[in-house]
C-alpha cells in the first residue's frame, strides 16, 4: 500500500484562521450596536419660565436614552441671551413686571405657568423682583471654564432659587442678589466665583461673544442645536426631544 503523506495543521494556524474570524464579528457587533454622540447647544435667559420646563424636559429625555446615546459629559452648552436687555439690574416688582408687559393676558400666562410647574413638581412663585440678568449669565459663562457639569448645575441652582424661591439673579452689587449667586455658585462647586463677580468687567466680553455667536440670529428662548441638525425652540416635552435625537443622529 502506496504510503500517503500526512501535512500536519498546526494548531496555531487555527486559532489564528479563528480569531481573524471573531475579530470581524466583533467589529461588526460594535459597529452596529455603538451609541451614537448627542451634543446639544442651549440659548437660555435665567429669568425665562420656559428655559427652566425646557432644561427640565431635556434633562429628562436625556436620561431617557443614555442607553441609545452618548451625550458629550457634561450635557450641554449654555449660551447668553436677554429676555429684557434694557432691563434695570437693581430689580423690578416681577408681577408689576408681567402686568405692565403682557397686560390682559398676565393673569392667564401666570395660571398657565403655574400649572406647567406644578406638572414638574415644583411650585412657581411670582414674589420677588425681576430685572437685568448680566451679572448670571457672567457667573454661567465663568463656571463652563470650569467644566460644563458645573455650569449645568449651576444653571440649575439659578432656575430653582428664582422661580421657586423669589430669589433675585441680577445685580451682584447688591448683597442679597450677590449671597444668592454665591450659594448658587458653591452648590454647584464653582471655585472662585466671589473674586470673579467683585469686577463688573469680568466676564462681559464671553458673554458678548456668546450672544453674537449662538443668539444673534434667534428672537427668543429657549433654543436648542442637537449635532448642528435639529433646532428646537420653546420648552419643548421629552419625547420631541427624543425624536430630535433619533433624527440628528441618522
Amino acid at each position: 500500500m502506496p504510503s500517503v503523506a500526512l501535512h500536519k495543521i498546526t494548531a496555531p494556524s487555527l486559532f489564528q484562521k479563528k480569531s481573524r474570524y471573531l475579530s470581524i464579528m466583533a467589529e461588526s457587533v460594535s459597529h452596529s450596536t455603538a451609541k451614537k454622540l448627542v451634543q446639544i447647544d442651549v440659548s437660555s435667559d435665567t429669568v425665562c419660565p420656559w428655559c427652566f420646563v425646557g432644561k427640565r424636559n431635556l434633562d429628562k429625555a436625556i436620561a431617557a436614552s443614555k442607553d441609545r446615546f452618548d451625550f458629550e459629559v457634561p450635557l450641554y452648552q449654555m449660551a447668553s441671551f436677554f429676555l429684557n436687555p434694557s432691563a434695570p439690574k437693581e430689580g423690578v416688582n416681577k408681577m408689576e413686571f408681567y402686568r405692565q408687559k403682557f397686560g390682559s393676558r398676565a393673569e392667564g400666562i401666570m395660571a398657565r405657568m403655574t400649572e406647567v410647574f406644578k406638572g414638574l413638581g415644583l411650585e412657581y412663585n411670582l414674589s420677588g423682583l425681576t430685572g437685568n440678568t448680566l451679572d448670571s449669565h457672567r457667573l454661567i459663562n465663568f463656571a463652563g471654564h470650569q467644566g460644563l457639569d458645573k455650569q449645568h448645575k449651576l444653571a440649575e441652582e439659578l432656575f430653582l432659587g428664582y422661580f421657586t424661591q423669589a430669589k433675585y439673579v441680577g445685580d451682584s452689587m447688591v448683597d442679597a442678589s450677590r449671597e444668592f449667586l454665591l450659594e448658587c455658585a458653591q452648590k454647584a462647586g464653582v471655585e472662585g466665583a466671589a473674586e470673579f463677580l467683585e469686577d463688573p468687567n469680568n466676564g462681559v466680553k464671553e458673554v458678548n461673544e456668546e450672544l453674537e455667536k449662538h443668539s444673534a440670529h434667534i428672537t427668543g428662548v429657549p433654543f436648542y442645536v442637537i449635532n448642528g441638525k435639529q433646532k428646537l425652540s420653546g420648552g419643548q416635552p421629552p419625547e420631541v426631544f427624543l425624536r430630535a435625537f433619533e433624527n440628528s443622529s441618522n
